[in-house]
């Protein structure tokens, strides 16, 4: 016998699955970033091992008598540079985990812009608020902490009130377990280059970061990122100028 499909009650009528497709980056910037800085970390223990003392810190470090001489590119190259195997490894992992996260949503140009940003405001913070040399790409992973944490809010009405501050709160413990060990490690730890970071990156997401919005007719949606590109330049202006600003400051005062 054959059935007559409008005598179907609605629950038995065949419905196509509702499909919601979301921004499926490969995190090609953050792998890129980190092969760069392995790279790099192989040469500086190469040269190192080599002339007997680390040449690439040297010329590249956060060395605050050289930046007031001019030589600018230390507020950003430090993020390259590492004193051992296991900073390097820590930062890495850090990278690793925490990139492959935001690259998806904020593509490889605005994930690089992030990154950059966050390593020059951390650095310039250490240079204004602190005398010690340092290194490190820990300026730009605390900015990416702060970029996340403005992401998940920014879009909380997409993850729902509960898993909201459940992301909330575990990166909230992170970035304080993190904060307070560099105040009270006896390790070196460069607390301003964290902060810096942090700021850098929270005020570049607050107006930069990704704002998705779900678009699209049933049963095919799609996650859509609504930022406009003029808000990112902005943005990424606002960050530089802001904090080449701060930079500057020693200079004036000396």
């Amino acid at each position: 016998m054959i059935e007559d499909p409008s005598e179907k009650t609605p629950t038995e009528l065949p419905r196509d699955p509702v499909r919601v497709r979301t921004p499926d980056r490969k995190p090609l910037m953050t792998f890129i970033i980190m092969g760069f800085t392995i790279l790099v970390f192989v040469i500086q223990q190469l040269v190192e091992s080599s002339v007997g003392y680390d040449l690439l810190f040297y010329f590249g470090g956060k060395i605050n008598r050289f930046i007031m001489d001019g030589e600018v590119w230390r507020l950003v190259t430090p993020a390259f540079l590492h004193s051992s195997v296991l900073h390097i490894a820590l930062n890495m992992y850090a990278l690793y985990i925490i990139g492959r996260r935001l690259e998806r949503f904020y593509g490889h140009g605005r994930f690089l812009l992030l990154y950059l940003l966050s390593a020059f405001a951390g650095n310039v913070l250490s240079f204004v608020l602190t005398s010690a040399n340092s290194l490190g790409a820990s300026t730009a992973i605390f900015g990416l902490l702060a970029a996340e944490g403005m992401f998940i809010y920014q879009n909380r009405k997409l993850f729902g009130p509960m898993r909201t501050r459940q992301m909330m709160v575990n990166l909230g413990v992170i970035l304080a377990i993190n904060l307070v060990y560099g105040f009270v490690s006896i390790a070196r730890v460069d607390n301003m280059g964290h902060i810096g970071g942090l700021v850098g990156g929270f005020f570049f997401a607050w107006k930069a970061g990704p704002v998705l919005k779900i678009t699209g007719q049933p049963p095919f949606f799609e996650v859509k990122d609504v930022r406009e590109n003029w808000e990112i330049i902005l943005a990424s202006i606002v960050v530089l100028i802001g904090f080449a600003v701060i930079a500057y400051i020693p200079s004036m005062m000396s």
